[in-house]
């Protein structure tokens, strides 16, 4: 039996990314993740992975350690009014394009995500 998750909370999206935009000026941030296929009628996934996959992109990320971004940015994500936790991806603009190229998770939600600056 397949239960539909909730709808995706923009409202409290628009407010994560103010939140975090207040540490570090954003060039790009993009919202994957099972909930987000939901929301766009994509259909029931095989493997459903994470529900939330965040990855922001800042060239104010520059000269911070990853892990610090990572664990900053995360604890900026209300996990209650989302409906779940997030997997929280910062990068330099270079690191971005890197990891879109590496890394599954984050080229999905560059490819098919949406674009929470939009």
């Amino acid at each position: 039996m397949i239960v539909a998750a909730e709808p995706v909370n923009r409202r409290e999206l628009d407010r994560y990314v103010q939140r975090v935009s207040d540490r570090w000026p954003l060039q790009r941030a993009l919202l994957g993740g099972a909930r987000v296929d939901d929301d766009l009628g994509r259909g029931p996934q095989r493997e459903r992975g994470p529900e939330f996959v965040i990855v922001l992109v800042s060239e104010f990320f520059d000269g911070v350690p990853w892990l610090e971004r990572v664990y900053q940015a995360g604890s900026l994500w209300d996990a209650s009014e989302m409906g779940d936790l997030a997997d929280v991806h910062c990068y330099t603009p270079g690191e971005f394009e890197r990891k879109v190229a590496a890394l599954p998770a984050v080229r999905r939600a560059a490819d098919c995500g949406l674009d929470l600056l939009a």
